[in-house]
């Protein structure tokens, strides 16, 4: 590895730690020709998941997406980005902690709303009104009485 400001392989590590969630160790490093400082990562390379789609078309699952989908339903609400990141971490770790790599997007679909529901109920409608593409307002209606109950 080689330092990014004066490109020698010259440098020792004077930090290392976990990160928040265990998935990585940040290492705080020095260069010893130029005395700057840079941090590096290391992750656990892991398998890549596939999402199967409703029309059956397979596509790599993307932390990001799930992400935006989650912002948008939140959009305005009193949820946090730190809020979002967690639940987006807990999906991923979820999904790959099943038996299969290859998992259908409506099982992601439920675990999503599942933690929506308990984290924001308008951010929950919203979301159900895009994955359960409502088409009425008699659905909506019927969604709305059951998160009263």
């Amino acid at each position: 590895m080689k330092c990014p400001y004066c490109k020698t392989n010259n440098h020792k590590v004077v930090d290392k730690r976990s990160t928040d969630n265990d998935t990585a160790i940040r290492r705080r490093r020095e260069c010893e020709d130029c005395n700057k400082r840079f941090t590096t990562y290391e992750r656990i390379e892991s398998v890549s998941l596939i999402i199967i789609k409703k029309d059956k078309r397979r596509e790599q699952f993307d932390k990001s997406k799930l992400e935006r989908g989650l912002l948008k339903a939140c959009e305005k609400r009193p949820v946090s980005y730190e809020e979002i990141k967690k639940i987006v971490d807990e999906i991923e770790i979820e999904l790959r902690n099943m038996d299969s790599i290859e998992i259908p997007s409506k099982k992601i679909g439920k675990i999503v709303m599942k933690k929506l529901k308990k984290l924001d109920k308008i951010a929950y409608i919203r979301f159900a009104s895009v994955y359960k593409e409502f088409k009425d307002i008699d659905s909506f209606e019927k969604e709305i009485t059951k998160i009263k109950k």
